[in-house]
């Protein structure tokens, strides 16, 4: 089926004969009424084809339905503006304007069957035919009825046909035939339609016993309502069927149809006529026939140039419109803004003061009672820890020590040194729970004991490994960073003792023009980094985040524990 001014006019107006009811509340506001009014106009240009009178119509109709976000109005005015476009050859510019619509439309909305037959027309025009054929599919699935889904079939066929699939086509069509329901209104045009690509599908598959009489009937069926843009599809499949058989005939349906495209201003069709008559005729009106054609092609190229730019424009220039008058609105709301801003400062001046100042009291008592609670939150905390060290620790050392008492003769040299060495490790620990809990000296003496609490920690089994201390300026850096070191190390080497068995420990300190460096590392168990118990490490985390510093973990099962450590100075 050719693309025709008219033919997308019919679809245009059978969905708008589809259209949904939009009930009008009477309380609608004269912008609507406006609205209403440019669309009915712009249907009116439309159907007189005053094509630029009616683009600009129907897109001045939709800016205002955007503002009562009238979706289905909105949809209506963008599938007629699309309409416009390819009735004009700006199929690009017509895909633009259909995907406009989309954000519009729902799952079988009542518009989704007309736009995606309309994706399906532009892409064909542009021989995008996989693509046109996924849009007529779509266009099936959202048709609610048997009868609406002949068009978008149709089209399948049709290119179909264009493909050379002629089985494919004959598929589609014949059932469509069989079935015989077309609408009522449209009886006729619809049966000759399906008539005339049928007939051509035979014939181009070389059955012309089954096409020819197709063909034939379906230009009869035209003729007899005086469907003129029918009947040169009509008149255009036979010139065709008959330029190999009989060029003469083929000339005769060729000339019918170019007088009637020409009677109808449809220049795609002069053209297609025009090339018959050209590769039929040998003889000196043949010259007649390409000049014409050489000038219908010059002129519908300019044309057609002409009316994409001015559809451009058109919306361009709506666009800068709407922009300027929000851009309006916008200043406007300002300047109202800042009067009541103006009006209400002084009001909003005296309730802020007032309630800074009510603000700064509530403050001043919540610190205080929150400091009281952190006091004994943390002597709690110090005592629950130290109850647990006694237990998990100094009992079952000192109990063992008991039983190696009781069941080994002191009077052997050898028992009485490894008794002596456990008493010494648990005069070792109880020192260094005791150095753990006194308050932190952060004087001068501070690394001293920050290298002598991490010695603790040296052992039979466990070799510490500390280097860098003196290098760091400890008076410049803060009280509260250097508690916050000495609290997060003791952390770590406490998590070592009870979970990695390190064999050996190293912790380096180090300095840059910015920040103080300290990095941890055992080889000891280690484990899977997802599965670090948070506790103590989260303490960790905490300290050194509320100094402004950043502490990384990084681990693995038997590849040990590392910890690096960075603070601002």
């Amino acid at each position: 089926m050719l693309r025709s001014p008219f033919f997308c006019l019919l679809i245009v107006l059978f969905f708008f004969s589809c259209k949904e009811k939009t009930v009008v509340s009477p309380k609608s506001d004269l912008t609507r009424d406006e609205g209403y009014r440019l669309r009915d106009e712009g249907i009116l240009n439309f159907q007189n084809k005053n094509y630029n009178n009616a683009f600009y119509n129907f897109n001045k109709s939709k800016i205002i339905f955007e503002g009562s976000k009238d979706s289905s109005n909105i949809v209506y005015n963008l599938i007629q503006m699309a309409a416009i476009q390819q009735i004009n050859g700006d199929f690009y510019g017509s895909k633009e304007t259909l995907t406009e619509a989309l954000p519009y439309i729902k799952k079988k909305d009542v518009y989704s069957a007309s736009i995606n037959n309309f994706f399906g027309i532009a892409d064909k025009e542009l021989s995008l035919y996989e693509d046109a054929i996924t849009y007529y599919n779509q266009a099936l699935k959202d048709s609610e009825n048997e009868t609406l889904k002949q068009s978008p079939l149709n089209n399948i066929a049709v290119i179909y046909i264009e493909q050379k699939k002629y089985d494919k086509a004959i598929q589609i069509l014949e059932p469509i035939l069989a079935k015989d329901i077309f609408p009522k209104d449209e009886y006729i045009i619809k049966k000759a339609r399906i008539l005339d690509n049928l007939g051509f599908a035979y014939s181009k598959k070389g059955m012309p016993e089954k096409g020819l009489p197709l063909m034939t009937e379906g230009l009869q069926l035209r003729n007899q309502i005086n469907d003129l843009y029918g009947s040169i599809g009509s008149n255009l499949h036979l010139a065709e069927y008959y330029t190999v058989t009989d060029q003469k005939k083929s000339n005769q349906f060729a000339l019918e149809a170019y007088k009637t495209a020409t009677k109808l201003r449809s220049i795609d069709e002069r053209l297609k006529a025009l090339s018959f008559l050209i590769s039929n005729d040998s003889e000196t009106q043949n010259k007649g026939y390409a000049k014409k054609f050489l000038l219908l092609n010059d002129s519908i190229i300019t044309i057609r140039n002409n009316f994409k730019n001015k559809f451009a424009k058109i919306k361009y220039d709506s666009k800068k419109e709407k922009d300027e008058n929000q851009k309006l609105k916008l200043e406007k709301a300002e300047n109202l803004l800042a009067l009541q801003k103006a009006k209400y400062q002084k009001i909003f001046f005296i309730i802020g003061i007032s309630s800074l100042f009510l603000l700064l009291l509530y403050l001043r008592k919540f610190y205080q009672n929150r400091n009281r609670i952190e006091k004994i939150k943390t002597a709690y905390s110090t005592e629950t820890r130290i109850a647990k060290d006694i237990h998990d620790g100094l009992a079952n050392d000192v109990f063992h020590a008991i039983t190696y008492t009781q069941t080994q003769p002191l009077t052997n040299e050898s028992n009485k040194e490894n008794l002596l060495q456990k008493l010494d490790d648990i005069y070792s620990r109880v020192r260094g729970i005791s150095r753990e809990n006194n308050d932190i000296d952060t004087g001068s003496n501070f690394p001293n004991n920050l290298k002598a609490m991490l010695s603790t920690y040296n052992s039979s089994q466990t070799n510490v490994i500390i280097n860098g201390v003196e290098k760091i300026n400890w008076d410049s850096v803060d009280d509260l960073k250097k508690i916050a070191i000495q609290r997060v190390l003791h952390e770590l080497m406490v998590n070592m003792k009870k979970h990695s068995e390190a064999p050996v420990v190293s912790i380096k300190f180090n300095t840059d023009s910015n920040s103080l460096l300290i990095d941890y590392s055992d080889n000891g168990k280690g484990c899977e980094k997802s599965k670090i118990i948070k506790n103590g490490l989260q303490n960790m985390e905490i300290r050194i985040l509320a100094v402004k510093g950043t502490i990384t973990f990084e681990t693995e099962p038997n590849k040990g524990f590392k910890v690096k450590i960075t603070m601002p100075k």
